[in-house]
């Protein structure tokens, strides 16, 4: 309920024009929670963007997750990302980064790492079928096969890579076939069963961990809304498609239905959380929109211990340009270098 309450309001948000940018998770929110409840809270995670539930589980809140998204002072990131390109030192969950598949490879040598450091954590990378198409997918697997590395590779395979049905994006039986190519354990799950994703991350965990090997688990769900708010995916899909999913397989209305079989749960604590969390999102909203934005020189920061000559004179050319032409950059807006 949170996750969806997140990206009904953030959503009409960025169409009111108080954002610029944001991308639902709507039908794959099994697996968020599923994958991310069988983890440990000191495995590292490296996202693609559509994964927000991972973050959330592990205790980002609400509000912080509004901070990033309209990138005020209060943002972890200093207003240096585009909405939705979360990051956490503190959960283990590394910054996204907007290329497709670049996390992949990084991912790879971040769990050599913890190999090499003799740990008990292992890395997850999240990936969607679309990026399996790029070359980074192949080099990453390769890598983490023949460095032996723990570590998995969870493929949301939600069908369509932004505009790309998956029945054009490859011939092959989905993206678990590949990994016998590269000599590595896979399992496929219903990506809509949250209690299948929960299972099949905690038997991956355990044989990456054991053998300190790669596992792909391929699970398979459906992206119910847009690939982000600059897409209109009724343009290359019909609106019974989406309908169809919606009604026979949100992963939240299954889950819901397991518990109301089982006397868990009922119409009015359904309306009750629902109405909280809604109202939770809404209050983190106006928190963030009041904020002002960080202060301009931070954009100069944390690259360098030490600022290089050319990043001084950069910052300085940016200065005296701003305070040529203050009239143009809402210096009201930002946070002074001093209150930082």
């Amino acid at each position: 309920c949170r996750i969806q309450a997140l990206d009904d309001i953030f959503y009409n948000a960025q169409r009111q024009g108080r954002i610029s940018f944001y991308m639902q998770s709507t039908g794959e929110e099994a697996t968020h929670i599923g994958s991310a409840s069988a983890l440990s809270p000191s495995d590292l995670v490296f996202a693609q963007y559509r994964e927000v539930g991972v973050l959330l589980w592990r205790g980002f809140t609400v509000q912080e997750a509004a901070d990033q998204c309209f990138s005020n002072e209060a943002d972890r990131g200093k207003g240096r990302q585009m909405p939705v390109h979360y990051g956490s030192q503190q959960y283990n969950f590394q910054t996204i980064s907007s290329p497709l598949a670049t996390q992949m490879p990084q991912a790879v040598g971040a769990a050599y790492s913890l190999k090499l450091s003799g740990s008990n954590s292992l890395v997850v990378c999240y990936f969607g079928e679309g990026a399996a198409s790029e070359g980074d997918f192949h080099a990453a697997l390769n890598f983490s096969a023949t460095l032996d590395v723990p570590m998995i590779f969870f493929c949301r395979n939600n069908g369509y890579a932004i505009s790309t049905s998956s029945s054009e994006q490859y011939r092959g039986d989905g993206i678990i076939s590949r990994a016998a190519g590269y000599g590595m354990h896979a399992i496929r799950v219903d990506g809509n069963d949250i209690f299948a994703v929960q299972l099949a991350t905690a038997a991956a965990r355990q044989l990456a961990m054991e053998n300190s090997c790669p596992v792909i688990i391929e699970a398979m769900t459906y992206r119910v809304g847009h690939h982000s708010t600059s897409d209109d995916s009724t343009r290359y899909r019909s609106t019974s498609e989406i309908k169809y999913w919606q009604e026979n397989y949100c992963p939240v209305k299954r889950l819901r239905a397991f518990m109301q079989s089982r006397g868990w749960w009922d119409e009015q604590q359904e309306r009750l959380l629902r109405d909280t969390e809604r109202l939770q999102v809404l209050q983190a909203l106006e928190t963030a929109e009041q904020r002002n934005k960080p202060p301009m020189q931070q954009l100069f920061e944390d690259v360098y211990f030490d600022k290089p000559a050319h990043l001084i004179k950069q910052e300085n050319q940016l200065l005296d340009h701003i305070a040529k032409y203050p009239e143009h950059y809402g210096l009201g807006e930002h946070t002074s270098p001093e209150s930082a």
